[in-house]
Formats: structure tokens, sequence, C-alpha cells
């Protein structure tokens, strides 16, 4: 494969792998709404860690209108305690904790797959092979996703937490989303331009384009 092709694969793993460790960071891959009789809005968000929970509460104002107040807190997700993890929830706290921990393993493999790339344009005899190694860590990145995807999907679909019944996908579970299937498209492109590149197709191996020595 010629250098600009890994250029840009390497751009392009670099933007699957920023916007999945966002995913991964935010907050709110589920979002749920309520009113209760105190606060005008209650919103909490789950996150693959962390859960938040935003409260807005509407008074009168001695002069007349409304003034408004609103709480922000963030705590760990799922407690031991608070959610239940050691009885009703254990199942739950388990599973939830099993897509944080592939989520940020896609991260590994991104930042390795980067890696490789680097590696394998710094000699044009690398470079006939390594886009091998590179197309595998960029799959495994985006089969970590998916499974992280996968299984807060299931979790959601199936009302596995208390409020999940009334929770909607949140921005942080489109992110994930938009990571995988670049990612997805980004493995298709570096194993198309290798094999092209492969087959001596000068539109993908450059001016030195090569075939494959036998043995």
């Amino acid at each position: 494969m010629r250098k600009l092709s890994y250029v840009v694969a390497f751009f392009a793993v670099i933007g699957t792998m920023i916007l999945n460790i966002l995913s991964v960071q935010r907050p709110d891959w589920l979002v749920t709404k309520r009113p209760d009789i105190i606060h005008k809005e209650v919103v909490v968000s789950y996150g693959l860690a962390s859960r938040c929970e935003l409260r807005v509460m509407e008074v009168p104002a001695p002069s007349g209108g409304t003034l408004t107040y609103t709480s922000y807190d963030c705590r760990p997700f799922p407690k031991r305690v608070e959610d239940g993890c050691e009885k009703e929830n254990k199942a739950f706290c388990m599973i939830w904790g099993t897509s944080s921990y592939f989520a940020e393993l896609g991260i590994g493999f991104a930042v390795v797959a980067c890696l490789a790339i680097i590696f394998g344009v710094t000699t044009h005899s690398r470079r006939r092979r390594i886009w091998k190694s590179a197309s595998f860590l960029v799959a495994l990145h985006v089969i970590s996703q998916i499974v992280a995807f996968a299984i807060v999907t299931d979790l959601y679909r199936r009302d596995s937490f208390p409020t999940f019944e009334r929770a909607r996908p949140g921005l942080a579970y489109v992110l994930n989303v938009v990571s995988w299937v670049l990612g997805t498209l980004v493995t298709a492109g570096i194993v198309i331009t290798g094999n092209a590149a492969k087959h001596g197709h000068q539109w993908a191996a450059g001016n030195r384009a090569y075939r494959p020595i036998s043995g």
C-alpha cells in the first residue's frame, strides 16, 4: 500500500478512537426524564461507569414570576449498595460492567492499530505486509465496540434495571454507533486497498507497484 493510504487510514482510526473515548467518558448512554412532586423535571442519565442526575425546580419569586434552581450530581455506576448489586440487580451490574470493559478494550486496540500503521509506513517492504495486521487490529477495535453496544442495547430492551422502561438512548449511545460503523468502513477500506496493492494495482500500491514473492 502507498503511504497516502496509510495516512488516511491512520486519521480515520484516530477519528473512530476519539468517538469511542467520548462515548466511554460521557454519562448519557441512556437518559430518563420525569417530573416529581417537588421538581419540574428530573433527568437521570446512565453512562458505562457513572450515573448523573439533573434536578430542575421552579419556585415563585417575591417580585412575581418564578425562579429556577438546578442541581447536578454524578456518582459511579453501578454501585454495590445504591444500585442493588449485592442482591436483586447483581446480574445486571456484572453485565453492565462487562460493557464498560469491552468499550475500553476497544480504545486499546485502536491505539495499537495506530502504532502498527506508523510502524508500517517506515519502510516500503513493511508496507507490503502491515495492512493485514492493521486491518485485524481495527476489526478488533470495532468488534469490542459492537459488543459494548449489544450489551447495553439488550439490557435496555429488556428493562433490566429500574427506570430503564422510561429511558431513551443518549448522545454517548449514538457516538458509539457512529464509531463502530465508521470503524467497519475503515477496516473494509484497508482490506480492499491492501489486496489491490498485493495484486499490483497502481492506485493502491503507488508508483512501485509490487506482486507477492513466491515462497
